[in-house]
Order: C-alpha cells, then sequence, then structure tokens
C-alpha cells in the first residue's frame, strides 16, 4: 500500500521542467471578426449564375454582348467583368474586361452597360485568361 501512495504522490506533483526565455511570453490571442449578415439583403443581390451568360445591352436597348465571366483580382478582390463581343455562338468572338460597377443591374432581368457599343467594345484591348 505504501507503494501505491509513493506512486501517487509522484504523479501528483508537479514536474520542473528548466524555464525558458520563451516560454515566459504569453501566446499571441488570435482574434476573428465577427461579421453581422443579413440573409434578406443577401438574397436580393445578384448571383454570380444569373449575370454569368447575360446579354449585355446598351443603354438604347442594343445588344452588344454577353458577360462571359465574373473575376476577382487576387490583390484588391476588384470585381471585372469579361464581356465577349463579337462572333457567332462563341466563334470568332473578342473578350474584354470591364470592371462590373459600370454594368447596371438595377433593371431586373437586364445587363446594361452604358454609353457603349459593340464597336467601341470591339476596339477595346483584347482580354485572355492566364494560363
Amino acid at each position: 500500500m505504501f507503494a501505491k501512495l509513493a506512486v501517487l504522490a509522484v504523479l501528483a506533483s508537479p514536474i520542473a521542467v528548466p524555464a525558458h526565455a520563451e516560454d515566459s511570453k504569453p501566446a499571441p490571442k488570435e482574434t476573428v471578426g465577427e461579421v453581422k449578415l443579413d440573409p434578406a439583403t443577401i438574397a436580393t443581390g445578384w448571383r454570380a449564375s444569373k449575370i454569368i451568360g447575360s446579354t449585355v445591352e446598351n443603354e438604347n436597348g442594343d445588344k452588344i454582348g454577353s458577360v462571359d465571366d465574373l473575376i476577382l483580382t487576387a490583390d484588391q478582390q476588384v470585381p471585372y467583368a469579361i464581356v465577349s463581343v463579337g462572333g457567332f455562338l462563341g466563334l470568332g468572338s473578342k473578350l474584354v474586361a470591364v470592371p462590373y460597377r459600370e454594368l447596371d443591374t438595377t433593371q431586373k432581368g437586364k445587363t446594361i452597360l452604358h454609353a457603349a457599343t459593340k464597336e467601341s467594345l470591339t476596339t477595346a484591348p483584347e482580354f485572355k485568361y492566364a494560363e
């Protein structure tokens, strides 16, 4: 019985470990910001799946292209719409990057690029996807 008590006493006693300077510093605390979201407000936004493939018109109702893709820049996460212009069924078309903020999607079911024409987009610099 004495042997059992001796073992329990050893196990219950604190073990001395040499202290290091690094051990004396408190561990940095991680903070995670809490963001409150309103699902009802988010639900009224535009889904990328509804924008991609949509016809792009100017304010006169002229069809000038279609949205091929949406891209966020890696550094600033600024959204761009990649608009396909010209061609037929995707053949011979040209891709042009347009800042997303220039698209007017406030009219239900319409994507409008104000002050643009098929010709102005055709002469704009061509966008090519990175490999």
